[in-house]
This record gives structure tokens, C-alpha cells and sequence, in this order.
């Protein structure tokens, strides 16, 4: 039972991640609803895909290392707590599900990754 609960705590903050990823990438289609130049689109594409960047880079710290990637999901998490002008439905698509992905990292890094007690 006690695999069950490792391998659902392993998994769980992973995928939730790459979730929370491809809704965040989503946010970047609204560039071409406004009338903008190519290079314009370009622009404002690569800008709305940098929270994108930083959720995929803090994905790859976390895969490897989960204490340091799940208190950087904590961290991005509040920066979008600040930049979303503590406005409820930036708190509930954004903050709350990094805040939930990186406490499950920092869960099983403390729980399974130490060396087990000596009795």
C-alpha cells in the first residue's frame, strides 16, 4: 500500500504540472484576435508564453530535484498571486493549483526521499 501512495505522489504533482502548463499556454491564443503585424504577433506570443517558459523550466528542476522544483511552484504560484492583482480567478487558475502542485512535490521529497530512521 505503501508503493501506491509513493507512486500517486510521484505522478500526481508531474502531471498536474504539464496540465497546468498546456491551460497556461492556452492564454497565449488571444495575440491573434487583435490586428497585429506579423513580427507584432511574434512579440506578444513570446510575452504571453514566458509564464509558459518558467512553469516548463520549473517542470525540468522539479522532475530531478523536488524539494528546490516544489518550492519554486510555490514560488511562482505567489508571483502570480502579485501579478494577477490578488483577483479571484487568477487566485483559483493560477496560485492554487502551483501551490497544490508544489506542496505535492515537497510531500514526497520529505517523505520518500530520505534515507529511512534507524529504529
Amino acid at each position: 500500500m505503501n508503493n501506491g501512495m509513493q507512486t500517486f505522489l510521484y505522478w500526481t504533482p508531474r502531471i498536474l504540472s504539464m496540465v497546468s502548463i498546456g491551460l497556461t499556454s492556452l492564454f497565449a491564443l488571444d495575440v491573434f484576435e487583435l490586428e497585429l503585424t506579423g513580427w507584432q504577433i511574434l512579440a506578444s506570443l513570446f510575452m504571453h508564453l514566458l509564464p509558459t517558459l518558467f512553469l516548463i523550466l520549473t517542470l525540468a528542476i522539479a522532475w530531478k530535484m523536488e524539494k528546490l522544483g516544489g518550492w519554486l511552484f510555490v514560488a511562482l504560484g505567489g508571483y502570480f498571486l502579485f501579478i494577477g492583482g490578488f483577483a479571484w480567478g487568477a487566485i483559483l487558475v493560477f496560485t492554487v493549483p502551483l501551490w497544490i502542485i508544489g506542496s505535492l512535490y515537497l510531500i514526497h521529497h520529505y517523505k520518500y526521499s530520505r534515507p529511512p530512521s534507524m529504529p
